[in-house]
Order: structure tokens, then sequence, then C-alpha cells
């Protein structure tokens, strides 16, 4: 008897195990991990290392006005990559513009946030940031349209704008023709200053024109510039070459026309026509030849672009820095769609390049794609400024794109 009770407590004790077994074995559920794995939103670190305090904060916050922009409409709709929904993690580090912060905020960006892809908008950066970024591994895009960027050889950078050494014959025919052919350069000290002021002698001696005075200047140290021009105009120039960041730009030519100069000037890339017009009156500007305003520029998503910009930063007027900026991260978002692949800055490249021309109605240029050294092949526009009012655009024809072959 003692014996048959042993063997129930034994049978008994089997029974539980079984049931516990089976209670603790996961239920299978196929609905719940599915629905979660298609709901889930996962993040891609993308950086940026420019000018957010000092003297270009103000360069730096059009810059990042047009990224954020982009990156808000982007995460608004979600990025899709081999079925799994993203959003962009956007991290900004200040570098004052000056290369080696650049290139330290580089380095925190990749090791730290494992960034694919980092945004800059300055050429000393940008040639910083070419001397590791293939080691480690990111795609470099560069808001500059010094050419150099893209004969370097490196396989990871992306120009952004399209080359200033498209301007300087295009502007000096049109400044020259109406003014004359002498001119006197008073540009901006920067390595930009340089590299532009090396590429638009060439061009205005092509024409005819001789250069009679170069006076270089710190733009952004400076605030009277009446001792440059002084010694710029006692050689009685036709025209002045000025230039460097919109604001320190339109007070050269306010105190040039105080001095009593009524020529023309050339103005570099870097200075936008609309923001010196919020400086100085629209006709101390007469004479000027510069890039065109983005709300002046002729195609079906200017306008378009240009409200949402306004009604996003309580009516500002944005510049190329925010319109290009912006064009190039929805670019950066279908590219990495394309790729498949959030990690890897080549597959990334070689996403972006796939899905050109990029003709999205949400931009104010279309893109037409990115040349074999990482250039973009977008044509540049010009306009001029008569009488106190701005003429009509014109187009200056970029090689690198096809359309023009």
């Amino acid at each position: 008897m003692k014996r048959e009770k042993n063997l129930w407590l034994v049978l008994a004790l089997i029974l539980i195990l079984v049931v516990s077994g089976c209670g603790t074995k996961p239920t299978a559920s196929p609905s719940e991990p599915a629905a979660a794995a298609s709901t889930e939103v996962k993040s891609i670190n993308i950086g940026y290392t420019g000018p957010l305090s000092g003297g270009g904060a103000l360069y730096g916050k059009d810059v990042t006005d047009g990224l954020d922009m982009a990156v808000d409409e982007i995460n608004a709709k979600g990025l899709m990559v081999n079925g799994q929904k993203y959003k962009i993690n956007f991290v900004k580090l200040d570098d004052q513009y000056l290369p080696d912060k650049a290139a330290t905020n580089a380095r925190r960006l990749k090791a730290e946030h494992n960034a694919p892809v980092i945004f800059i908008p300055h050429s000393g950066g940008a040639f910083a940031l070419q001397q590791f970024n293939e080691t480690d591994g990111f795609l470099m895009m560069a808001y500059t349209s010094e050419p150099k960027i893209t004969e370097t050889g490196n396989k990871l950078t992306l120009r952004i704008p399209p080359p200033y050494n498209l301007y300087p014959e295009e502007f000096s025919k049109r400044v020259m023709e109406k003014y004359g052919k002498k001119v006197a350069l008073v540009p901006t000290t920067s390595q930009y200053g340089k590299d532009w002021s090396a590429v638009f002698i060439p061009a205005w001696e092509k024409l005819g024109g001789t250069v009679v005075s170069n006076t270089p200047v710190d733009y952004n140290k400076e605030a009277d510039f009446n001792t440059y021009l002084s010694k710029a105009l006692a050689a009685k120039p036709d025209v002045l070459f000025v230039g460097g960041p919109s604001q320190p730009t339109a007070l050269v030519i306010k105190q040039a026309r105080q001095l009593g100069f009524n020529g023309g000037f050339v103005v570099m890339d870097q200075a936008k026509v609309e923001q010196m017009a919020q400086t100085v009156p629209l006709s101390d500007l007469n004479g000027v030849v510069g890039v065109v305003p983005v709300y002046l520029y002729d195609s079906p998503g200017a306008t378009p672009f240009v409200e949402r910009f306004k009604a996003k930063y309580n009516g500002k007027v944005p510049a190329w820095e925010s319109a290009w900026n912006y064009e190039y991260m929805m670019l950066l978002a279908k590219g990495i769609e394309k790729a498949g692949n959030v990690t890897d800055a080549t597959k990334i490249f070689e996403g972006i390049k796939a899905v050109t021309p990029f003709n999205d109605p949400s931009l104010v240029v279309p893109l037409p794609g990115v040349d074999s050294k990482g250039g973009s092949m977008v044509d540049a526009t010009g306009i001029m400024v008569v009488d106190g009012k701005y003429t009509k655009p014109f187009a200056i024809k970029n090689p690198a794109n096809p359309a023009n072959k």
C-alpha cells in the first residue's frame, strides 16, 4: 500500500513538472512580433560640423536651417530601408569655422555617434576632413563651391553647390560692358578669397581687362574698410571685385559708395545679393553682379520652397545656403533608401548617384547628378542690379551637366 502511494506521488510530481514546463515555454504568437517589427522606428545619425557661434554663426544658421527643414520633412514621412522604418537624428557640433575644430568634431561624430555622413559648410574644414574621412568611413557632404575639393581624388566627398570657377568670366562680361575694364580687388583674406581671386584675375584679363590694385582684407575681423578702399580707389578702377560673408561685403560696398565710387562690383558667390540688400539700400548695390536670389530663381519649386521656409522660420527668406543644403539632405535620404544601407558610406554614396537625376517637386533646382569626382552637376545662375532693380537672371552652364553636352 505504501509502495503504491509512493508511486502515485512520483507520477504526480512528473505531471506537475510537465505542466510547469509547458507553462514556461514561449507561446507562439506570430502576430505580435510581426506587429512590433513593423511599428518600430530606428534612428540613423547624420552629422554636421560648422559655425554655430562666432563670426560665422549667421552663415552656419542659414546652412542648418535648410538641413533641419529637410530632416523634419523626411522624418514626418519616415525612411524605409529594407522594410525597416528609420528617422534621421541630426547631430550638430560647433567648429566656429575653424578647420582643426572641424576635424575634431568629425572624429567625434564618427566615433561617438557612428555617423556615416557628415555635412560641413567651409572649404578649410572640408580639406581637413579629407585627410581621414576615407579611412574613418564617412561620406563628407561639403557645402563649398571650391572646385579643388573634388580634385583631390577623395572617393567619399560630395561637393554640394556649383563650383565658383563657373562665375568669373560670365560676371566679368556683364560688368565690364557697362562700367569699363579696370578692376581693383578688395577680397576677403581667407583661403577661399585667395582661390577665387586666382580664378577671377585671368578671367578678367582674358576679356581684355586690367587689374589696377589688389588689397585683401579680413572680412571677419574688420568693420571699417575705408583704409583699404581708399588705397584701391586711388588706382581709379571702373569695377571693384569684392566678396566674403554677405553682411561685411555689404559694408564694403556701402563704404565704397560713401567714398564716391560709382562703378560696378563683381561679387563672389559667398555673398548673397538679397542678404546684402537687408544691410544697405538696393540703390547702393547698383552695378552689382552676383548669384541670383533663391526667390527669383525661375523654377516651379522655387516659390513653394520659399513659402514653406518662411512659414517655418518666421518670415525669413532663404538664401542658397539653406536651399542647397535642404536639397542635398533630401537627396541623401533617397540615396540611403536606394542603397538599402544605413552604415556603409560607400554604399550610401552609390545610392545617391543611383537616384539622380532627382526631380522631386519639393526642390528649387532639379539635381542632374554627381560627376565622377564627386561634384554637383547643377548649372549656376547670376543676376545684376541696375537702376535699383534686379535684372532678369542669366544661366551659367556647368560643363559637367549632361544636358549641356
